[in-house]
């Protein structure tokens, strides 16, 4: 039996297992043209934008409804504790036309200013964390998008992600808790709450009713710790295989599933799990993902 409304959930997949925006070098001989075209071929309906994705919306879109592909959401960077507001809102306004050209309905947002998930410093060490005031300036920035964005028929979402100022299901909590519902919404990202420790069920069963967007990441806990004991950054631990699609780690994803669907969950759930593609075959993987959504969601 199916949990979730026939055409209220549709299914993505993200190109950084093909291709990896970070680390150029992995996938670097895949092509734009194979990667969509795998993930066609493996059924997913939608994407996120990657590196080697033509940055015209025509060209992209022709070549995106050639596979029945569609556009679902971009990983905007926003420095807002860090840099003057007009200057995030500017690339803001660009990147939601963008995406509004491409029939998206929501842009992912990742707070940048600090980040260490491109830096070789541990991921396990030396994350900034934010005084009061920065709070502030992120919850009181984010109202503001979010308003921009929803004026223009789109939704921000916002990207908890390792190795930045929101990470811990506590920063989880008071940005939600900072934020206006009808304006900020979370983009609930499976693998970089267990990453780093956190109850991702229970966060999601907190928030299911502000999940504006998801990402279906899984971990390899062996990885994770070797990445926390031998003091790796968040690149090496990509490189070394910490993260990969759902039904092949440790997370359990029939109570995401159902704590989704109990919450009336509509929208996209995107498979991102970025591996070296020379070691985790993207559309092996891919099939591999949507054969396990097929049968635990029923999707």
């Amino acid at each position: 039996m199916a949990l979730f409304d026939e055409g209220g959930v549709r299914l993505g997949i993200a190109p950084i297992a093909w291709t990896n925006d970070d680390l150029p070098d992995l996938g670097g001989g895949n092509t734009f043209e194979q990667c969509v075209s795998e993930m066609a071929l493996a059924g997913f309906a939608g994407c996120e934008v990657g590196n080697k994705y033509p940055q015209d919306a025509g060209t992209l879109k022709k070549a995106l409804d050639l596979r029945g592909i569609q556009i679902c959401n971009r990983w905007f960077s926003t420095f807002l504790i860090t840099k003057p507001y007009e200057e995030t809102e500017a690339a803001f306004i660009e990147t939601l036309r963008f995406l509004k050209a491409m029939g998206a309905g929501v842009i992912g947002v990742s707070e940048q200013s600090h980040s260490t998930q491109g830096l070789a410093t541990p991921v396990f060490e030396g994350r900034h964390i934010m005084d009061d005031s920065e709070w502030d300036k992120l919850t009181a920035g984010l109202n503001r998008l979010g308003k921009t964005a929803r004026g223009m028929g789109m939704k921000l979402s916002f990207h908890h992600h390792m190795g930045t100022v929101v990470q811990t299901a506590a920063e989880v909590d008071r940005l939600m808790a900072g934020t206006n519902p009808d304006l900020v919404s979370l983009l609930f990202d499976s693998g970089h709450l267990a990453y780093c420790g956190e109850d991702c069920h229970a966060v999601l069963k907190k928030y299911a009713k502000r999940v504006g967007h998801v990402h279906l990441k899984d971990i390899r806990p062996n990885v994770v710790k070797r990445v926390k004991d031998e003091k790796l950054s968040f690149l090496d631990g990509v490189r070394a295989g910490a993260f990969t699609v759902p039904g092949d780690g440790c997370i359990d994803f029939g109570p995401i599933f159902q704590a989704l669907a109990e919450s009336g969950y509509r929208g996209w759930m995107v498979v991102e799990a970025e591996q070296d593609p020379a070691k985790a075959d993207p559309l092996e993987y891919a099939i591999k993902a949507r054969k396990y959504l097929r049968e635990r969601a029923g999707l």
